[in-house]
């Protein structure tokens, strides 16, 4: 359940019984689907001409089972293509030297076994060498404009006397102490000294905790870098966040927004007067909403920007004239960008509402867009257009896909309750034939400020939708209300209330299709994972319509939920209070307080090791209904946070998915 508040060809693959089954050459199978490679990290150099960025691949070969990660360098024309780094260690987040001579990304290669490091390699080929030699992990740099410094994040490494205790077995943990902070260093790209060494340099210390390349940024002039900071390292803490400055040469750090909202991901106006940054609503909810504000770096606020479609944006720099600020922000089943005026004019689009546009960067003469972007019938490539006109290009081809038909995917709405209109991604099966009616599978998204977008269905997920629609069923993804995407009231829409609109939201769409002529009502199924799960659990206790049901990772029982999780503020910001202070609220809308009424077969999977919506939430719902005589299956995924990485777990989850379907819906 994130905060809104969330990855060469596949090798020695177990064929499953579902895979062996598929003696149509047009049925898409599991295994199929982890061939769509994950694309991100675009990076444009400065004066435009190529554009790096980073594709993924699954590799399952003896005991691996891990995606590695390459990074590739293109034309910006489209002209040639390259991959650059190669070997057994992943390579990520590339970014140029301002001359443009040199890349340099994070890897754990030379035997630094789970730590990152810094590594550059020249952009016209050659072998990467090492920059850092931390012993701590990084994980964030940035480029100073001059290209002399970068700056990095590294979370503190363990004492000598750490180590020794762990070793000795006295490492007993005391909760909400002696933390691991990511902290701000900078180091220089030449080397030092007579041993060739780089010495870096710390920046922050004490309570100051910075998470993410969007956390901190430089100053045009190089003598300073804006920063946000937490507390504390823990999840719950984003509330908290504050805005900084430090000097790099003195290590003086000046605050420069402390509020009781969240201020978040600073950016530099090209001249270096204005700093942009985001702001939360005051006291911030975990819905999420926020306003790009604009102040100087003495400490003086400026203003606050109009406000944006969704008020939820993420601010990726500034166009060259230093009038407007780039956003990237979600609308509908897409995510856009636009150019918001810094004199508080609404934002001006820039990419169309029919296209999704995925990590974008600029270049720093702001010039160039690179972005990743995809369909429901193609996957992921990288795209590049001019800036501010808005052509795009696609430079890359990085996926070699089976030449099988996907199910057609439209965008439909429907009413629902109080003629609240819904949003929904319809997926309809291969050779659909509209003179009969077809199996459904519903699908909830996380969240639960989250968002069904018009990504490529043969990506991998725990629910395949390419291979159910080849398989005969339509599958419906509904952005019900609390989704992001539709605008502040939407996303607010179901604060003290879930399980109940949103519960109306699914069913009306159900019912749209049954309607239609498209569902069959006696064959549907129902699936989710995060906020998903809690949705489908919650859904088996008040309907017994679906003949199955899958819940991944999900919140089961409000109360339990929050005593083990690692945002314990979060359900009672959406709940409007304390368990102990809205007991009956959160009693009335937990599925474990209702199993008695399910009937439902239902599947259920979960990472042990959880934090976000820990184990024992599966775990209770698994021994209810077992308990009850309802057919379950539970299935653990070892070493697993909350959501599922490795790649040959991300086939068995598939697989299951897949089988407890047709077992009980049979084949479509």
């Amino acid at each position: 359940m994130m905060k809104s508040g969330a990855p060469l060809l596949v090798a020695a693959i177990v064929l499953s019984p579902s895979f062996l089954r598929a003696a149509d050459e047009s049925v898409w199978t599991v295994e199929e689907m982890l061939q769509a490679k994950p694309v991100s990290d675009p990076a444009v150099s400065a004066d435009g001409t190529r554009v790096a960025f980073v594709v993924a691949s699954p590799v399952m070969t003896g005991e691996k089972s891990e995606w590695l990660s390459h990074i590739h360098l293109a034309s910006a024309d489209g002209s040639a293509s390259e991959q650059l780094t190669r070997g057994e260690q992943s390579c990520t987040s590339p970014a140029f030297s301002p001359d443009g001579n040199w890349l340099v990304f994070l890897s754990s290669r030379g035997g630094k076994e789970k730590k990152g490091g810094l590594w550059r390699i020249r952009t016209d080929g050659g072998e990467a060498e090492p920059l850092s030699d931390e012993k701590g992990s990084i994980t964030a740099f940035q480029w100073s404009p001059d290209g002399k410094q970068i700056a990095f994040l590294m979370v503190d490494p363990k004492t000598d006397d750490e180590e020794k205790a762990e070793k000795e077995k006295r490492d007993a943990i005391v909760v909400d102490r002696d933390y691991k902070f990511s902290r701000l260093y900078v180091m220089p790209v030449d080397v030092e000294g007579k041993n060739g060494k780089r010495k870096s340099k710390r920046l922050t210390d004490g309570a100051r905790h910075l998470s993410g390349e969007r956390s901190f940024d430089w100053s045009p002039d190089n003598a300073a870098i804006a920063f946000s900071h937490t507390p504390t390292p823990l999840a719950d803490d984003w509330p908290k966040a504050d805005l900084s400055l430090v000097d790099v040469a003195s290590g003086k750090i000046s605050s420069l927004a402390a509020t009781r909202a969240a201020e978040a991901r600073p950016s530099f106006s090209p001249d270096g007067s204005l700093i942009a940054y985001t702001v939360s609503d005051d006291p911030p909810t975990w819905a999420g909403t926020s306003h790009v504000h604009l102040i100087k770096p003495t400490g003086e606020l400026v203003k606050k920007l109009a406000a944006t479609h969704d008020e939820k944006p993420s601010i990726i720099g500034w166009t060259a004239d230093g009038k407007r600020v780039l956003i990237s922000e979600s609308y509908r089943t897409v995510t856009r960008l636009w150019a918001l005026p810094i004199d508080g004019t609404f934002a001006v689009d820039i990419s169309p509402a029919d296209l999704l546009v995925t990590g974008p960067a600029i270049n720093r003469k702001a010039s160039r867009v690179a972005f990743v972007s995809e369909k429901p019938d193609r996957a992921a490539e990288v795209f590049v257009s001019g800036f501010p006109a808005f052509l795009p290009k696609q430079i890359s081809k990085c996926q070699d896909l089976p030449k099988k038909p996907l199910g057609k995917t439209e965008v439909i709405t429907w009413k629902s309750s109080e003629g609240r209109e819904v949003e929904g991604l319809l997926t309809y099966p291969v050779n659909y034939n509209p003179e009969s009616k077809v199996p459904l599978l519903v699908v909830v998204h996380g969240g639960p400020a989250g968002v069904f977008t018009a990504g490529c269905t043969a990506s991998r997920s725990p629910y395949p939708i390419a291979v159910f629609a080849s398989r005969g069923y339509a599958v419906l993804r509904c952005n019900v209300r609390g989704s992001s995407g539709y605008g502040r009231d939407f996303r607010y829409a179901n604060y003290q209330d879930w399980g109940g609109g949103d519960y109306r939201d699914i069913m009306s769409g159900v019912d749209s299709l049954i309607a239609h002529g498209i569902a069959d009502p006696e064959r549907m199924g129902v699936m989710g994972w995060s906020y998903g799960g809690y949705m489908t659990s919650w859904i088996i206790t008040q309907t017994n319509r679906f003949k199955a049901a899958s819940v991944g990772a999900g919140v089961t029982n409000l109360m339990s939920f929050t005593g083990t999780a690692d945002i314990p503020s979060f359900l009672p910001d959406y709940f409007g209070g304390d368990l102990w202070d809205q007991f009956d609220r959160w009693r009335a809308r937990s599925a474990m307080f209702h199993i008695k009424q399910v009937t439902t077969p239902t599947l259920v999977q979960h990472g042990d090791k959880d934090a976000r919506v820990p184990l024992s939430q599966g775990q209770e719902l698994y021994q209810a209904l077992k308990r009850r005589g309802v057919p379950t299956e539970m299935i653990i995924y070892p070493r697993q946070p909350h959501s599922i990485g490795e790649p040959q777990l991300q086939l068995d989850a598939m697989r299951r998915n897949l089988d407890w379907f047709e077992k009980h819906l049979g084949k479509g």
